[in-house]
């Protein structure tokens, strides 16, 4: 068996992962050479990739350049509406199905969070694992796939709200809160502190954007 080559590898996933940990940020352009330098993969796969990208709205056209898109204010905010309703569902459906293993992970991860409350970077991170670990005890494959279409327009964002004074520490918090729901069984419970758990994300970003808007003044 021969090792499979660079270009066969999924440029798709390997731009899509560049967008999400920063490395490509909202406004960024994407030079299709540049793209398969840094990658080792062909410019076809490449190109192909950048299509795709493009058709799921996570790049745009500025004039002939393929840029990296942001998300205005009303996308966010609807972002956020469907974000909120399928977390809450997640972590509802995780209370009833959740194993014992898993609620053992999510709450070691909570614990080991603690440490990250001064690294938003780190903290963000482990965050996006958090809740993808409640995404995954809720055993629900078409719940997990629509969750991680609205990640991927997440990572459309370009700061973390958790680099806001005092949040990552009340968003530690917040997972206890969901955490003791899913393991004591109380899917209403840990409905709503999921869904009050995004809701304060989303204030927090709307209160960091104002504040840029008006120092940009």
């Amino acid at each position: 068996m021969t090792d499979q080559k660079p270009s066969q590898r999924d440029a798709y996933a390997l731009i899509l992962h560049a967008i999400d940990i920063g490395t490509y940020r909202p406004g960024d352009r994407l030079v299709e050479s540049e793209l398969a330098d840094r990658f080792g993969v062909s410019r076809t796969p490449i190109r192909e990739a950048l299509q795709r990208l493009e058709t799921q709205s996570l790049l745009a056209r500025d004039g002939r350049s393929l840029i990296v898109a942001s998300l205005d204010h009303n996308q966010m905010a609807e972002l956020y509406v469907v974000r909120r309703e399928l977390e809450g569902l997640a972590a509802r459906l995780a209370a009833k199905h959740a194993t014992d293993e898993e609620v053992r992970v999510l709450q070691k991860m909570v614990d080991e969070d603690a440490r990250l409350v001064n690294d938003p970077a780190a903290l963000a991170r482990a965050n996006r694992r958090f809740h993808r670990q409640i995404h995954l005890a809720s055993h629900n494959r078409y719940l997990v796939q629509q969750l991680d279409l609205v990640y991927r327009s997440m990572a459309l964002m370009a700061t973390t709200t958790l680099a806001a004074e005092g949040r990552g520490r009340v968003a530690l918090d917040e997972h206890q809160k969901i955490v003791d729901a899913i393991k004591a069984g109380d899917g209403d419970s840990a409905y709503r502190a999921l869904k009050e758990h995004i809701s304060n994300a989303f204030e927090t970003r709307l209160r960091s954007d104002a504040q840029t808007a008006g120092r940009d003044d």
